[in-house]
């Protein structure tokens, strides 16, 4: 499957969630088999000689994929989950994004210092996120962390830049305008 066909599958939503924004919505993707199969397949092809412990899926469409992945690389999956949302101790990150603050939360036993993590999620754009994600994973100290992301929007300002040590790839690299 091509680029071109994977994008076709990617419903895109204009001024959502607010105006001025174009929302590239990867449950058409999801639920296009071929489609799934091949994102999947990409991102197990570029971390399978990694050594990928743990993937750990941000809520919540970093899930979907990010489940499948771990299955395939023989890791484990570890949710990066909003506040309350877990049921045991938790460790937290809080960030701030264009319109408030938020914060995300891993159980405090999911990652060991002898872990290789994979943070996946579906789309990067100003990098708040996933930039918070990598802070999270870190506070456990694990041997490497890479992020992963279905859509990278290309023409998105990086108000919270990734860590230029931690690698980061995407399948798709699509721009809003």
């Amino acid at each position: 499957m091509t680029d071109k066909q994977l994008t076709g599958s990617i419903r895109v939503v204009p001024d959502y969630p607010i105006k001025g924004i174009m929302f590239f919505d990867v449950t058409t993707l999801f639920k296009n088999p071929e489609a799934f199969d091949e994102v999947v397949n990409r991102i197990c092809e570029a971390y399978r000689n990694k050594g990928i412990t743990k993937v750990a899926g941000i809520e919540s469409r970093g899930f979907i994929a990010g489940a499948a992945v771990a299955a395939r690389l023989g890791a484990g999956f570890v949710p990066i989950r909003k506040p309350g949302k877990l049921p045991a101790d938790t460790v937290s990150e809080s960030y701030s994004k264009e319109y408030g603050t938020d914060t995300i939360e891993i159980h405090s036993d999911a990652i060991t210092p002898d872990d290789v993590v994979l943070i996946h999620d579906d789309i990067l754009a100003t990098g708040g996120t996933a930039s918070a994600a990598v802070r999270l994973v870190r506070k456990f100290s694990p041997k490497a962390v890479y992020a992963n992301f279905i859509i990278n929007i290309t023409d998105c300002p990086r108000t919270s830049p990734i860590p230029s040590d931690v690698e980061v790839k995407a399948i798709l690299e699509l721009a809003e305008n």
